[in-house]
């Protein structure tokens, strides 16, 4: 085929998009008659379709009536992995962001898509389904969100801050969380204390930094033997735990990067007879609602999800509406209750 005879029939939304020269999410709207698009953009766009064959079929829309706008919860795999939407963390966040959306009259569409590419995002937007989207969780697809933001696609995620980042992101202090969990261990008089959780994601390797820094700001030399990966589910983390006691590492208190492995490395201590706090204590992270119900109740890093979620819903509706917006990192806040020993 030519390149006029290419030119002359497109198929894709990207195609008109980018000879419109106006975002994916332009031309879904302009071809869905959305009253977010100007009626001259309407025309410019259904004129470059006509002419050029456009073949994509438009779909009906899902939006409903009362609903001013609506907006998609995508949540990345983490570090290849399948992703839980059953973590009590994620249902929180979730739970903060359906509550800040209701306020501002939106409809909330939670995508099962497995986003491995930022074209799967995109054409979640251009299809027509959501007007915007709320990425939970960076993963290892930072580039990918780098390459979704250079697409114009209206998009803010929860996660970390990076120096190179295009993209609009909202976030805890993770640094300063996991120096606050280690500093206080180390004031109730431990000093052989463990890290247990992921390391490999973006937000849990800055908790390692500031767990790190807690060491080294007291004093006492890090030791490799007591960091072990632990997944975000109670029985990684009892594996974790089982492997430290086995190896024989001695260990006097836990930071645990999730309070469901807090939970779950408390668990694996019970059943070798160790006593949480006399002889281990342990600190979690997140201050899900089971954390104060835990035996005995679990002291955790609190990350406020209820502001996050307004956070991330203001900006994201501020960007629809053509605003520049900027990061933003909350801090933390630490809950003591009876795991730690005060």
């Amino acid at each position: 085929m030519s390149d006029d005879e290419k030119e002359k029939n497109l198929h894709r939304l990207e195609d008109l998009a980018a000879l419109a020269g106006v975002s994916i999410s332009t031309v879904s709207r302009a071809l869905n008659d959305s009253p977010l698009v100007s009626d001259r953009t309407k025309k410019k766009i259904l004129s470059l379709a006509q002419s050029n064959n456009y073949s994509g079929r438009l779909r009906d829309k899902v939006y409903t009536e009362d609903a001013d706008k609506t907006i998609s919860i995508v949540i990345p795999p983490p570090q290849g992995r399948d992703t839980r939407l059953s973590d009590p963390f994620t249902l929180d966040l979730i739970g903060g962001i359906g509550d800040a959306l209701k306020e501002q009259n939106c409809d909330l569409l939670i995508s099962h898509l497995t986003m491995t590419d930022y074209h799967s995002a995109a054409n979640l937007v251009a299809s027509g389904r959501c007007d915007g989207l709320i990425v939970l969780g960076q993963s290892t697809m930072h580039k990918q969100l780098n390459q979704l933001a250079a697409q114009r696609v209206p998009f803010v995620t929860w996660g970390a801050q990076f120096p190179d980042q295009k993209y609009c992101s909202v976030g805890s202090d993770n640094r300063q969380g996991g120096r606050r969990a280690t500093n206080h261990l180390i004031r109730m008089g431990r000093k052989r204390i463990a890290f247990v959780g992921d390391c490999e994601g973006p937000e849990m390797k800055l908790r390692q930094e500031g767990y790190r820094e807690a060491l080294d700001q007291n004093g006492i030399e890090f030791d490799p033997r007591l960091v072990r990966p632990a997944h975000f589910y109670p029985e990684s983390a009892m594996e974790a735990v089982d492997v430290l006691v086995e190896q024989g590492v001695e260990f006097d208190g836990i930071v645990a990067m999730s309070d469901m492995i807090a939970i779950g490395a408390m668990k694996a201590l019970a059943n070798r007879g160790i006593n949480v706090p006399k002889d281990v204590s342990v600190i979690g992270y997140d201050d899900v609602l089971v954390a104060a119900y835990s035996s005995p109740a679990l002291s955790t890093i609190r990350q406020d999800v209820t502001k996050a979620g307004r956070l991330l819903v203001s900006k994201l509706l501020r960007m629809l509406e053509g605003e520049d917006v900027q990061s933003s990192t909350l801090p933390t806040d630490l809950i003591i209750r009876e795991s730690c020993g005060a």
